[in-house]
């Protein structure tokens, strides 16, 4: 389906059924698009399912950082009047998510993260120095994916687009460095929102050692694996990312 972008106050967003609020949260490169499956299969199974624009790269280089986007995404709940929310996040949504759970508990019924960074950023910023050489670009975005035909000439237009624009890159770059420096390492074994971890065993940007450590560290997680399958979990296995989180949902009662 082909969701409309809500745009109010300084909200950009799609929302699809009714229900339980599932706020879904992209990662730094990602287009709300991602998730479509996600918004396909949730909005007519009893949820809610909105999809905020993150400011990644329109706030002040001050304010580009994880905890701005958190207090970002603070905010938008508040101006949608949820008392509680899920949090789906990849990538960098993950670790969106990861923070704003830390910040308001209270608000935060569960958190879904798959390819989330908060533990581990080696590949968020680097890579750019070749960044005019469309074909490095494309290499670097079938990366990102177990089968690199999911890069489609879409995605690949995109990330060149973007690191070939030099406010974006910059904000990039500044968003890699505030990832570092908000580890969640020590703040994990606090947080007590049950968690649901959907990993692609093949991802290449946040290894699968990643997930082992996020199970290790959050007290109320649970964590599955995709076989063949990178970075970005709901876009590679739509179908079996959705039925793993539904079934989550059942078993916890959420």
């Amino acid at each position: 389906m082909t969701y409309r972008l809500k745009k109010e106050k300084e909200y950009n967003y799609i929302e699809a059924g009714e229900g339980t609020p599932i706020v879904v949260l992209h990662g730094l490169m990602g287009g709300l698009s991602n998730f479509n499956a996600v918004s396909d299969f949730f909005s007519i199974k009893g949820y809610k399912i909105i999809i905020p624009e993150l400011p990644i790269y329109t706030m002040s280089l001050l304010k580009t950082n994880v905890k701005s986007f958190a207090k970002y995404l603070h905010d938008f709940i508040e101006f949608k009047g949820f008392d509680e929310v899920i949090l789906l996040g990849n990538s960098l949504g993950g670790h969106i998510g990861l923070y704003h759970t830390k910040l308001y508990p209270e608000k935060v019924k569960a958190l879904i993260i798959t390819g989330s960074s908060g533990l581990y950023e080696s590949a968020m910023g680097g890579g750019y120095t070749k960044r005019s050489d469309y074909e490095v670009i494309k290499k670097k975005a079938q990366e990102v994916f177990y089968d690199p035909e999911v890069a489609t000439k879409e995605i690949v237009d995109e990330v060149y687009q973007t690191v070939n624009d030099r406010n974006k890159l910059i904000k990039t770059l500044a968003i890699a460095k505030s990832a570092i420096r908000h580890n969640m390492a020590k703040d994990l074994p606090n947080m007590n929102t049950p968690t649901c971890i959907i990993w692609g065993k093949n991802d290449n940007v946040t290894p699968p050692e990643v997930a082992e450590e996020f199970n290790e560290l959050l007290p109320d997680s649970d964590l599955y694996w995709i076989d063949k399958c990178g970075h970005a979990a709901m876009m590679e296995h739509p179908d079996e990312f959705n039925k793993i989180l539904h079934e989550w949902l059942n078993k916890r009662g959420i």
